[in-house]
Formats: C-alpha cells, structure tokens, sequence
C-alpha cells in the first residue's frame, strides 16, 4: 500500500506498534492474575492425596495462566470491537470480561484435572 508520504506511513507504523504493546500488555495482565489466583488456590492445600503424582502443582502452574493470556487477549479483541463501534463499548468491555472468566474457569477445570478437580 503506497502512503501520500512518509509522515503517514510512519504514523500507521506508530499505531501499529501501540496496538502490539497493549495486546502484550493485556495478555500479561491476564497471565499474572490467573497465576495470582491459582497460586492462593494452591497455597491452601495443606495435604495433598499420597495418589497425586509428586509434582502435581506444576500443571496447573502452567496451564491456567496461559488460560488467564487467551482470556487477556479475547478482552483486548473485544474492547478493540467497542472502539471500532463495531459493538457499544459497555457490551464489548462485559463481553470481554465474561469471555476472561470463562478461560480462567476452563483453564483451572483442565489443570486441577485429576487432582483438586474430580
């Protein structure tokens, strides 16, 4: 795509790089609440079934932050729709916070699979 000149080109660039860095920084976000929250879940469990393998804590301390990081990503996508008037913001920013707790409570299900979750 050819620019009428340079100053527009390097304003797209800039926008671009904005919109990376806030897609980062939200699927951060995400990540370290979702780790936050599974780690207080995990600190309360004082003993653990003999049956459980020896690092069963590991799974989870994985797997649900990487869920909180989809989650973070899906409120970004989403309050990028409320901006573009694609959907009215309050609608976006609900969608968006609905779509994060649904990955968090999916990514817990899958890595307390086994464990705490049966």
């Amino acid at each position: 795509m050819k620019y009428k000149n340079d100053t527009m080109y390097q304003q797209n660039q800039l926008k671009q790089a904005q919109q990376t860095a806030l897609l980062i920084k939200r699927g951060v976000v995400g990540g370290g609440i979702a780790l936050l929250l599974i780690t207080v879940f995990l600190l309360g469990v004082k003993n653990p079934d003999p049956a459980w393998p020896r690092f069963w804590m590991v799974r989870p301390l994985i797997i649900v932050p990487m869920a909180g990081i989809g989650g973070g990503i899906f409120f970004h996508f989403m309050t990028q729709l409320g901006r573009q008037r694609m959907l009215p913001r309050t609608a976006a920013v609900i969608i968006g916070l609905v779509g994060f707790i649904v990955a968090l409570w999916l990514g817990s299900v899958l890595g307390l699979d086994g464990t705490l979750w049966n």
